[in-house]
C-alpha cells in the first residue's frame, strides 16, 4: 500500500546499475520491478549510470546493459540515451554536484577528513575481529585539531572524508517488502563518503542523486539493505525528504545455492542469443519473488503491468529454475503467428547447412515448416535441429531397417506410392493420410508409424502431412522407393 506522500506526488523509480559487466538476471529483476511500479502507478522511471568504479567500468559494457533492458521491452523516461532535466546522467559527470554537499557536511562539522592509510585501517580491522568485535573504524581522526589536520596536507597525505555517525541512535528502515527493519548506528561507524582519489562513495552519491532527480521509490536488491542504514542518516543529515524503500529478496539456484554458471546465470544477451524470446523472458523475472493473483503463470507484459503490487513480492528468496524459463519461452513460441515467427527464425536457419533449402521454398510451404516445429522449439535456436527431418535423408538403425523389410510394411509402402498424388497442400495431405488406412484396408497403426520410419528414421518428429508437404511428394517418393 502507497503512503500519503506517494500519493500526493509522481512516483519515480530509479535503475541505477555499474557498467562494470553485462546485466544479468538479478539486475534484469530489479530493472523489472521498477519498471513495473512505476507504469502501475503512472510514475516514471529514471535510468542513470553508476560508473565511479573507473578501473572496471566501460562505455561497452553501459552499452550492452541499455541494449539488454531495450530488448526485454523495459524502457525509461528519463536519464541515459533518453535525458531529462536533472543530468548528467552518469556519476563521473556530477562531481562538481557531490562536491557541494561534501563542503557542506564538512562545514556543518557532520564529516571530517581522515588521513588513516589502508595499512593502519586493515590493522584496526584485524584487531576487532581477533577480540570478537563489530568491525567499525575506531575515529581516529576524528578529533584532529585545525593545526594538525593542516600539517598533515602540507606533508602531502591524501585524505578521505569520512560521515560522522552518531553513536548509540536507532536507525529504522521502513521497508515495503521487508517491513520495519531496525540498525544500531553504534555497529556502523564513521563511514568514508569520498575516497582519496576524490572519487565519491556509493552510499553518498547514490543519496545525493535520488534527491536531485526526484526519486521517490528505491526499489533493489536486498544485498543493499545494509547500505540503507547510512544512506538515511545522510539524508536526515542533509535535510532531504526521504524517498520509501523496497528491498527484494535474493535469488538462488534450484540447489537453494547462490546463482552461478551452473544454475544458468549468464548475461541477458546470451539469453537472447540463445533463442530466448524477450516477453517469456521478461515474464520469468516477473516470477522471480512475485506471485500474480491467480493460477496463471503465462502472461503477457499489459498484464503484468496490471496485476504487480510490492505486496504480493515475497521475503524469501527467489528460485532460478532453468526448466521453467525453458517452458515459458517454448509456451510463449507456441503462441506466436506463424509468419512472425518464420521471420524470427530465419537468422538462426541461415546459419544452418539446410539454408539453401529453405531459400529455395515458396512462402506457403516455408509457414508449413514452421508450423510444424514450431510445436517443438523451446529455444528458437532448436528450429536447426527440429527441420532436420525434412532435409537429411534418415540413416536406419538395424532394428528399424528390419521392420521396414518385413514384407507386410513393404506393400505398405507401395500402396503408399500408388495411392500419393503428384501434389499436395496441408489440408489436401491431412485428409490424405486421414483417408489412407481405409484405402489400404489396414489399421492406423500399421500405416503411420512405418511410413514415419521410413520417412525420417525415427518413430517421433513432425506430423506426416508436414513431412509430405514439405519435403515434396517427390521426395517422398526417392525415400519411400529407396525401401521397397
Amino acid at each position: 500500500m502507497l503512503s500519503v506522500r506517494s500519493r500526493m506526488k509522481q512516483i519515480k523509480v530509479r535503475f541505477a546499475p555499474s557498467p562494470t559487466g553485462p546485466l544479468h538476471i538479478g539486475g534484469a529483476r530489479s530493472a523489472l520491478f521498477n519498471y513495473l511500479f512505476a507504469r502501475k502507478q503512472r510514475g516514471k522511471m529514471l535510468l542513470r549510470i553508476e560508473d565511479t568504479d573507473l578501473e572496471r567500468s566501460s562505455p561497452e559494457f553501459e552499452r550492452e546493459i541499455i541494449d539488454s533492458l531495450s530488448w526485454l521491452g523495459i524502457n525509461w523516461d528519463e536519464g541515459i540515451d533518453v535525458g531529462g532535466d536533472n543530468g548528467p546522467y552518469r556519476q563521473t559527470e556530477r562531481l562538481d554536484t557531490y562536491q557541494r554537499y561534501v563542503d557542506q557536511l564538512l562545514r556543518s562539522g557532520h564529516a571530517y577528513h581522515c588521513f588513516c592509510t589502508e595499512e593502519e585501517l586493515a590493522r584496526e580491522r584485524q584487531a576487532l575481529l581477533e577480540k570478537g568485535e563489530i568491525v567499525a573504524y575506531s575515529g581516529k581522526c576524528r578529533h584532529l585539531d585545525p593545526e594538525e589536520r593542516q600539517r598533515k596536507l602540507r606533508q602531502g597525505l591524501v585524505p578521505t572524508v569520512r560521515f560522522k555517525v552518531v553513536s548509540g541512535q536507532e536507525v529504522v528502515v521502513n521497508d515495503l517488502v521487508r517491513g520495519t527493519v531496525t540498525f544500531n548506528s553504534s555497529e556502523i561507524g564513521d563511514f568514508i563518503i569520498v575516497k582519496s582519489d576524490g572519487i565519491p562513495t556509493y552510499n553518498f552519491a547514490v543519496v545525493v542523486d535520488d534527491h536531485e532527480m526526484g526519486v521517490t521509490h528505491v526499489i533493489r536488491a536486498e544485498e543493499h539493505l545494509s547500505n540503507t542504514p547510512r544512506q538515511l542518516l545522510i539524508y536526515q543529515t542533509l535535510g532531504f525528504e526521504i524517498p520509501e524503500f523496497a528491498h527484494i529478496s535474493l535469488i538462488l539456484g534450484k540447489d537453494r545455492q547462490k546463482m552461478s554458471k551452473r544454475h544458468g546465470a549468464t548475461s541477458i544477451m546470451q539469453y537472447r542469443e540463445s533463442g530466448y524470446l524477450p516477453e517469456a523472458v521478461f515474464n520469468f523475472l516477473a516470477l522471480l519473488g512475485w506471485s500474480p493473483e491467480g493460477e496463471q503463470e503465462i502472461l503477457g507484459r499489459d498484464e503484468i503491468v496490471k496485476q504487480f503490487s510490492l505486496s504480493r513480492v515475497a521475503k524469501n528468496p527467489a528460485v532460478f529454475d532453468l526448466d521453467k524459463l525453458n517452458w515459458l519461452n517454448a509456451q510463449h513460441i507456441k503462441r506466436k503467428a506463424i509468419m512472425e515467427l518464420g521471420e524470427m527464425l530465419k537468422p538462426y536457419l541461415k546459419s544452418s547447412p539446410f539454408w539453401h533449402s529453405v531459400e529455395q521454398m515458396d512462402q506457403a510451404t516455408y509457414e508449413v515448416l514452421i508450423e510444424a516445429v514450431r510445436d517443438r522449439i523451446v529455444r528458437l535456436v532448436d528450429v536447426v535441429k527440429e527441420v532436420e527431418p525434412f532435409f537429411i535423408r534418415p540413416q536406419y538403425e538395424a532394428d528399424t531397417l528390419d521392420r521396414l523389410e518385413q514384407p507386410e510394411v513393404r506393400g505398405m509402402l507401395q500402396g503408399l506410392l500408388e495411392h500419393l498424388p503428384d501434389e499436395l497442400d496441408l489440408e489436401e495431405a491431412r485428409s490424405f493420410m486421414k483417408g489412407l488406412p481405409k484405402a489400404l484396408q489396414l489399421p492406423a497403426k500399421q500405416v503411420y508409424m512405418p511410413i514415419r520410419l521410413a520417412l525420417t528414421g525415427s518413430p517421433q518428429g513432425p506430423e506426416l502431412p508436414y513431412l509430405l508437404v514439405v519435403m515434396g511428394v517427390p521426395e517422398v517418393r526417392r525415400r519411400i522407393t529407396g525401401l521397397i
